[in-house]
């Protein structure tokens, strides 16, 4: 029985991992081909349109408005470094001290041997799984930590004037500061990715079995909130569904599409 136990570590294990790394595969070839029908890619067009918003105001009243947005972006980033980072020393500790080790193995008294975790549960496995959580915690801090670096960046960059730029083209200025804030936003979202992958890792200690049902719950889960189709409708159907007004609506987003086409490529900084 304990052989057939581990036997399913070997199996599940991987099978679970790999459906989650295909999914991330998947995700970032149709942001790549289809980025409109993409949360990630419909995102990265609004921004570069919210920066050009912002830069080509001669006025400058859009100023205070782009710090407070770099703001709320660094505390979001700061929030998950800081809750990364403390999950990991968490981790580290409950690691050195082996009182993990005791509850999840059944070492503290044969009545319950066997009864909390299905699966591999020596203390080299415990081990592994307590190394792969610790992993995950210390990624995520660091591609959070990226975040803020992109994000600090942006809030001085977006509030330089384009007349300012005298050797250089207003364009060129605002595709630099379009890429800087797009690799925060994806610096972040990978740290928040980095997150999701702790959670099958961490029901891994209770077995390969919680783990293998958490990657498929959480694949999705993760499809439902990455995707998104109703941006790239035809415009017929708008028109069917709100008349002039829809046609009007849908003119902005289809022209930030076609720039988003040529201009901004959502997939860079992805990987």
């Amino acid at each position: 029985m304990q052989r057939t136990s581990k036997v399913l570590d070997y199996v599940l294990v991987p099978m679970g991992l790999a459906i989650m790394v295909s999914y991330h595969l998947w995700l970032l070839l149709r942001i790549r081909r289809r980025p409109v029908t993409t949360v990630i890619g419909i995102n990265a067009i609004n921004r570069r349109i919210w920066v050009r918003h912002v830069m080509e105001e001669p006025s400058g009243k859009h100023a205070v408005l782009a710090v407070q947005t770099m703001r709320n972006s660094i505390m979001a980033s700061t929030v998950l470094a800081s809750v990364a980072i403390t999950l990991s020393s968490l981790v580290a500790a409950l690691m050195a001290s082996g009182v993990a080790h005791t509850i999840f193995s059944g070492a503290g008294g044969e009545q319950g041997q066997g009864e909390l975790v299905v699966g591999a549960a020596g203390e080299t496995a415990l081990s592994v799984k307590f190394f792969a959580i610790l992993v995950c915690f210390l990624v995520a801090f660091l591609l959070n930590v990226q975040s803020i670096r992109y994000y600090s960046h942006t809030g001085i960059l977006v509030n330089v004037p384009l007349h300012a730029h005298r050797r250089r083209r207003p364009g060129l200025a605002i595709d630099y500061v379009t890429a800087t804030l797009n690799r925060g936003s994806y610096f972040w979202s990978l740290g928040v990715r980095a997150f999701y992958f702790s959670c099958p890792v961490f029901f891994w200690l209770f077995g390969p079995i919680p783990m293998f049902a958490t990657c498929l719950a959480m694949v999705c889960v993760l499809y439902f909130l990455d995707v998104y189709t109703e941006w790239d409708k035809p415009e017929e159907e708008d028109d069917l569904n709100g008349g002039d007004d829809a046609a009007t609506c849908h003119e902005q987003p289809k022209t930030a599409t076609g720039t988003g086409g040529v201009r901004v490529n959502p997939q860079q900084g992805v990987v």
